[in-house]
C-alpha cells in the first residue's frame, strides 16, 4: 500500500503550521442566501487594501504568520447567519460592512465585537464561542464537526483533517474486515428504512457477476428536510470516501452519485471531489496500490419524491420513469441494469469513514440499543433555535426541543413534533420525554425517516398538517398501485370536507379504515407510509377533529372555512378594519362601532390583523 494519504496528510500539516490566524465564513446554501459570500469578499478586499498576507487556500505559496481566509460548508446555526469565526470567536449576522471592524478589532488588537456575538435570550449572556452557545452544547457533531471546520472545496485539507485514511484501513483490511466492521459498529440507513448497512453489503458481495454497483441516494425529497444537502455541500469528500470504501467492500467497478437537480452547490462541491480524487489518484485504477479499480460519476434526479425508493430510483438512472417494483428480487442481486446493487444515503455512507479510521466498537458506543451512533435532524418550525444538529441516538425528544431549540419560538407551548417527513407522524407532548431510537418512534406511529424534525405550537391546527403532508404524498404519488392512487385521494378528500366544514362523524372511521388499506396494499414505502401523518394526528389529537366535524370550528383558526369574524363592542370606529377589508364586507360609520356582513366576508382575516383594539373576534 503506498504512502500517498499520509505524505499528503504530513505536507498538508507542515503547511498549516505557518497559518497564523485562521477566518472562517460558512459557505452552506442558507448562509449564502443571507449573502456569506459578500462577507468572504469583503474580508479579503479589506487584507489587500491593508497590505496584510492572506490566503484562500494551504499551499507552500502561503507566507510565514499570514491569514487563511476560507469558506465551510453548513455550521448548523442557519437562523443566525450569515456566520464567521475568527479562531474561536464566533460571530453571528456578519454582514460586508462589518468586516473592517473585525480585522480591526478582532485580527489586528485581539478584542471581540460584542455586538455580533449571539446573545443567549434564557440570560441576556453573549456567547464568545461555539462551545458557549445552547445549541451547540448538547450536540454530538461528528458528521457535522469538519462541515464547519474545512474547506469543502479542497482535498488536501480533508484528508489534513484525517480524511482517505479510512479508505487506507479498509484497502489494508480487506472487504470481508470492512462488512465485519459495519457489524459491529450497528450502523443502519438513515434514510428511513433503518436497514442494517452490514447486511445490505453482504447480501451484495454474495452474487456472482461481471459487475456490481454502488449508489448514493441524494435525492432528499421530504419538506423542511436538508441534512444530506449540507452534507454533500460541506463535507462532500466525507461521502465520496464512503462511497469508495462501500464499493470496494461489495466488489464494484462503477459507484453513482443520485443528486437532485435542485440542489446546484452540492453538484458542483461533489463534482469537485471527484474530479480532485482522480487527480490525486484516489479514484480510477489500482487505487493506492491496491488493485482496486473504481469509477464514480454523478447522475441528476429529477426532483421526484416517490425516487427515494431504491427501484424507483434505479428506474430512473436508467432512463426510464422513476417508479417502484415488486420486490424481490431484491436490489442486492437485481438492481441497477439488472446487475447487484447497494443504496445507501448521503447520511449512512459519510458515517463509514469514521468507522474505518476508529472501528466499530467506537460507534457501537453511542446512542441506545439497536440505534447506534449520531443522527443528523433538520429542525424547522416554530422553535427558537432551528438549523441543521446531530445528536446521539436516544437522546430525548425534550432535550432537543428545548435544551437545543431553544423551546417555542413564542409565548405558545410546543404543541407537537413532526418526525419523518410525509411518511412520519406527529408526536404530543405526553412523549417527549420519549428516547429517539427507530423502535421508539415506529411503536407510536411516527418514523425515523431520512432526519426532518419540525416543531408546532398551539398556533398549528392538527387536521391541516394532517391535510398539507397527504397533498404532498398525492401530487408525488407515482400512481403505479390502486392502494395509494386512490387511497391517498379518497384520504385528501375526506380531510378537505372536515376543514370546510362538510363532513360526518362516519368520516373519521373511513380515514382510519382507508390509512390501514393502505399500509397492507401499497407497492412502496411512500403509500404505505402516506396515512402516519392521518393516524398520528387522530391518535393524539382526536378531539380537534371531532371540534371540526361536530362543531364546525377550527380551534387554532387555520382552517378559514370553519373560521367566523366579528367586531364587538371595543369597537371604537378607526376605520381600520374596513379600510383593510378588500371586498367591501365591513359598514360602520367614523367613531361607531363596525359590523361585518358574513355573506360578504371572505375571511382573509385582514380585520383581525390590523385592528388595535381587539374588537375584531375570531371564532
Amino acid at each position: 500500500m503506498n504512502n500517498l494519504v499520509n505524505d499528503i496528510n504530513e505536507k498538508f500539516k507542515k503547511q498549516y503550521s505557518k497559518i497564523d490566524n485562521r477566518i472562517v465564513v460558512c459557505g452552506g446554501t442558507g448562509c449564502i442566501a443571507g449573502g456569506s459570500m459578500e462577507v468572504y469578499k469583503a474580508f479579503q478586499e479589506e487584507y489587500k487594501k491593508r497590505g496584510l498576507d492572506y490566503c484562500v487556500e494551504i499551499t507552500d505559496s502561503c507566507r510565514e504568520k499570514s491569514t487563511y481566509i476560507s469558506k465551510s460548508g453548513c455550521q448548523g446555526f442557519c437562523a443566525q447567519g450569515p456566520l464567521v469565526s475568527v479562531g474561536e470567536i464566533f460571530y453571528t449576522k456578519v454582514k460586508p460592512e462589518d468586516v473592517e471592524e473585525i480585522v480591526e478589532r478582532t485580527v489586528l488588537k485581539g478584542e471581540v465585537v460584542e455586538r455580533l456575538l449571539y446573545v443567549n435570550p434564557v440570560d441576556g449572556e453573549h456567547c464568545k464561542t461555539l462551545k458557549d452557545i445552547p445549541f451547540y452544547k448538547k450536540q454530538h457533531r461528528i458528521l457535522l464537526a469538519d462541515c464547519g471546520k474545512i474547506n469543502p472545496e479542497d482535498i488536501n485539507e480533508y484528508i489534513g483533517h484525517g480524511g482517505y485514511f479510512g479508505l487506507k484501513t479498509a484497502l489494508e483490511k480487506g472487504p470481508e474486515a470492512v462488512i465485519a466492521e459495519m457489524k459491529e459498529s450497528g450502523l443502519r440507513g438513515r434514510g428511513g428504512g433503518g436497514f442494517p448497512v452490514w447486511l445490505k453489503w453482504d447480501l451484495t458481495r454474495k452474487p456472482q457477476s461481471d459487475q456490481k454497483f454502488m449508489i448514493c441516494n441524494g435525492d432528499e425529497g421530504d419538506p423542511g428536510a436538508y441534512m444530506d444537502r449540507s452534507l454533500l455541500e460541506g463535507n462532500p469528500h466525507s461521502v465520496v470516501e464512503g462511497m469508495i470504501i462501500a464499493g470496494f467492500a461489495i466488489g464494484a467497478s462503477r459507484g453513482l452519485f443520485y443528486i437532485r437537480a435542485e440542489y446546484p452547490l452540492a453538484i458542483e462541491r461533489v463534482q469537485k471531489a471527484i474530479d480532485a480524487c482522480y487527480k490525486t489518484g484516489l479514484l480510477g485504477k489500482n487505487i493506492l496500490g491496491s488493485g482496486f479499480d473504481y469509477d464514480l460519476e454523478i447522475r441528476y434526479g429529477a426532483g421526484a419524491f416517490v425516487c427515494g425508493e431504491e427501484t424507483a430510483l434505479i428506474a430512473s438512472i436508467e432512463g426510464n420513469r422513476g417508479t417502484p417494483r415488486p420486490k424481490p428480487p431484491f436490489p442486492a442481486t437485481k438492481g441497477l441494469w439488472g446487475k447487484p446493487t447497494a443504496i445507501n444515503n448521503v447520511e449512512t455512507l459519510a458515517n463509514v469513514p469514521y468507522i474505518m479510521t476508529k472501528g466499530g466498537k467506537w460507534y457501537s458506543s453511542m446512542g441506545s440499543g439497536k440505534s447506534t451512533g449520531t443522527k443528523v435532524f433538520a429542525m424547522t418550525g416554530k422553535a427558537k433555535n432551528t438549523g441543521l444538529i446531530e445528536v446521539p441516538m436516544g437522546i430525548t425528544i425534550r432535550e432537543v426541543v428545548y435544551d437545543i431549540g431553544g423551546g417555542p419560538l413564542k409565548g405558545d407551548e410546543v404543541k407537537a413534533i413532526q418526525t419523518g417527513g410525509p411518511s412520519g407522524g406527529v408526536i404530543d407532548p405526553k412523549h417527549f420525554d420519549m428516547p429517539i431510537t427507530y423502535e421508539s418512534l415506529q411503536e407510536i406511529g411516527s418514523i425515523m425517516g431520512s432526519g426532518g424534525l419540525i416543531v408546532m405550537d398551539e398556533t398549528d391546527c392538527m387536521v391541516d398538517i394532517a391535510k398539507f403532508y397527504l397533498e404532498f404524498c398525492v401530487d408525488e404519488s407515482c400512481g403505479k398501485c390502486a392502494p395509494c392512487r386512490i387511497g391517498g385521494y379518497q384520504l385528501l378528500s375526506i380531510l378537505n370536507k372536515i376543514t370546510n366544514g362538510t363532513a360526518k362523524e362516519s368520516d373519521l372511521d373511513k380515514l382510519e379504515q382507508i390509512s390501514k388499506a393502505m399500509q397492507k396494499a401499497s407497492l412502496c414505502a411512500l403509500g404505505q407510509t402516506a396515512p402516519n401523518p392521518v393516524l398520528s394526528t387522530i391518535k393524539f389529537f382526536r378531539n380537534e377533529y371531532e371540534a371540526h366535524i361536530k362543531d364546525k370550528r377550527c380551534p387554532t383558526g387555520k382552517c378559514t372555512q370553519l373560521v367566523s369574524y366579528t367586531i364587538g363592542s371595543g369597537c371604537i370606529g378607526c376605520g381600520a378594519c374596513k379600510r383593510a377589508c378588500p371586498v367591501g364586507a365591513i359598514s360602520g360609520e367614523p367613531r361607531s362601532k363596525h359590523a361585518i356582513d358574513p355573506k360578504k366576508c371572505i375571511k382573509c382575516g385582514q380585520c383581525f390583523n390590523v385592528c388595535k383594539f381587539n374588537a375584531v373576534k375570531k371564532g
